[in-house]
């Protein structure tokens, strides 16, 4: 890892290569997650699995696919492809492409805010139809609030590429962390007055905080706004091209998680709390390793792609998908043994009961089928956008959400009948209670085991060199192998320590955690799976 001071702001650091980015991306995904578990277990202390929390969850949905659509399948897909390409060719057109963009899209998603703001009882309505009248109105109240976050996140994303293309990944990925602070002041500081409403607002400022951390190195980068609105823009024409097809996968991914929300509001109270404090659980190692990953690599992979350098993208992607192999199948192996003390050291207090963490834990099991499969999604989407193809990686979220919805209902479906019901029940030793939720993220796990195959057979497809899996597949043999030897262990530990700790949660998740690093590490070496040593070695001084 080399550094390089710019001026004398901390903001200003630029990392090399892929695995110090990585390393920097993943610290700061570790602190953004943690606060946001910290987030959780004051939702959770505070309002319990109950009526409050599902308005919480389900007013964030429209703001949310708003921001999907315009901003991570808008600004976030085409900006840093393009800006890469202009800076090769003139820095001066790069900068005039991202002010106006920065202008343009700025413009759209104030008018999405306006929209949302005056049709949100209606939005309300369509999100949560199960919810009582009183339910609704507060849901449409939140969402108004809400409405600001896309147009924040807009002009963010603007600068968060360009942090990315000049590899500024310090202040990048302190931004994340910031939005959580954010919320979690509005839970401790104004929930006590203003009750759910308190925790949008804290939305908000975080959401602000996120932006403002952005803006000072990005002008250390060059950047420096015009007042450019230019709808003839060429630059503008080829982004526009890049997200039309992008934006149609992310409505159909949104859909895939709107529906359960929805069908969750017509369950049993705090269903929709359940489903989503277990995602956010299963969404850790996405979050943390694929996504930190994904991004750190985007940028070399656009500078491979716009310079021909297909060998050169071919290797790289496959070194960084061993990666999070690596990485994200222990992790699954693991989250899924630990499942029950983890539930309930983080949530089981206050409001929140004792049946809700057995059912929030199961759901979270229920997760782990997903999580090599989810991390590895995002690092195959940039493969496809450096490249400028935006079409087949949206074709993969429309099939994988149409099965999403399909199996939503008949999971939830099944598991109304007495021998589905009696099976789940008895393997995650449940308590009495409707159970049907569980059906959810059952679909989604399998949806995003059947987005990978379908996206690897289209990689196959435009090019066999990157499509290529036998080493991809032997380094995955391997790091299971490993990740089973490990699960063996934390499955004895947790058995043994189970019996002398007791309900002490933290002790049984301290040596779990423990046993589990230190067995991984000792089959990885026995195996000797390359990975370990290829990321130590990438994060040598003297190898960057």
């Amino acid at each position: 890892m080399s550094f390089h001071f710019f001026g004398n702001g901390l903001l200003n650091i630029e990392s090399k290569g892929i695995a110090a980015p990585a390393l920097i991306l993943a610290v700061s995904s570790v602190a953004s997650r943690s606060l946001g578990i910290l987030r959780d277990w004051l939702l959770a202390q505070r309002f319990g699995a109950g009526p409050d929390l599902d308005v919480y969850y389900a007013a964030f949905r429209a703001p949310d696919f708003v921001y999907n659509l315009l901003v991570f399948g808008g600004i976030t897909v085409a900006f840093l492809p393009l800006f890469s390409d202009y800076f090769q060719k003139s820095k001066d057109e790069a900068w005039r492409f991202a002010a106006n963009l920065l202008n343009i899209f700025s413009f759209f998603l104030i008018l999405a805010g306006i929209a949302g703001f005056v049709f949100a009882p209606a939005l309300a309505a369509v999100v949560a139809p199960g919810f009582s009248p009183a339910q609704l109105e507060q849901t449409a109240a939140l969402m108004r609030v809400m409405f600001l976050s896309p147009i924040i996140f807009g002009a963010a994303s603007v600068f968060s590429g360009i942090l990315q293309y000049f590899k500024r990944f310090l202040a990048y990925g302190l931004a994340a962390p910031l939005y959580n602070l954010g919320i979690i002041a509005g839970i401790v500081f104004l929930a006590p007055a203003m009750g759910i409403m308190g925790v949008a607002a804290g939305v908000i400022a975080g959401a602000l905080a996120y932006l403002l951390v952005q803006i000072a190195p990005a002008i250390k980068s060059g950047f420096v706004w015009r007042p450019i609105f230019d709808f003839k823009d060429p630059a503008l024409a080829r982004a526009v091209a890049l997200i039309l097809p992008r934006m149609a996968g992310i409505a159909a991914n949104q859909i895939n998680l709107i529906a359960p929300v929805v069908i969750a509001s017509s369950l049993a109270a705090g269903s929709i709390a359940v489903f989503n404090l277990a995602n956010n659980i299963f969404s850790l190692p996405a979050g943390i390793i694929g996504v930190s990953y994904a991004t750190a690599a985007f940028a070399l992979f656009s500078k491979y792609a716009a310079e021909g350098r297909a060998a050169d993208l071919a290797q790289k992607f496959s070194q960084t998908m061993r990666q999070v192999g690596f990485f994200t199948v222990p992790a699954a192996i693991l989250i899924f043994l630990i499942r029950d003390p983890l539930v309930r050291f983080l949530y089981q207090r206050g409001e929140f009961t004792a049946e809700a963490a057995s059912l929030t834990a199961a759901a979270l099991g229920i997760f782990c089928l997903g999580i090599y499969f989810s991390s590895a999604l995002p690092l195959m989407f940039r493969l496809f956008f450096a490249l400028r193809d935006t079409f087949l990686p949206t074709l993969s979220t429309i099939i994988a959400v149409a099965a999403n919805l399909a199996m939503n209902i008949w999971f939830v479906f099944a598991l109304r009948q007495e021998l589905w019901d009696d099976f789940v029940r008895r393997w995650f030793d449940l308590p009495a209670g409707d159970i049907a939720v569980l059906g959810l993220p059952l679909a989604y796990g399998l949806a995003n085991v059947l987005q990978f195959f379908v996206l690897w057979f289209f990689l196959f497809k435009k090019n066999r060199a990157l499509g290529v899996s036998g080493e991809i597949a032997r380094s995955l043999g391997k790091t299971a192998l490993a990740g089973i030897f490990m699960g063996i262990v934390v499955y004895w530990t947790i058995d043994i320590i189970g019996g002398i700790a007791g309900q002490n949660n933290l002790i049984v998740l301290a040596l779990a955690g423990t046993a589990a690093v230190i067995a991984y590490a000792a089959a990885a070496t026995a195996l000797k799976i390359p990975e370990a040593a290829m990321f130590w070695r990438a994060l040598n001084v003297k190898k960057q």
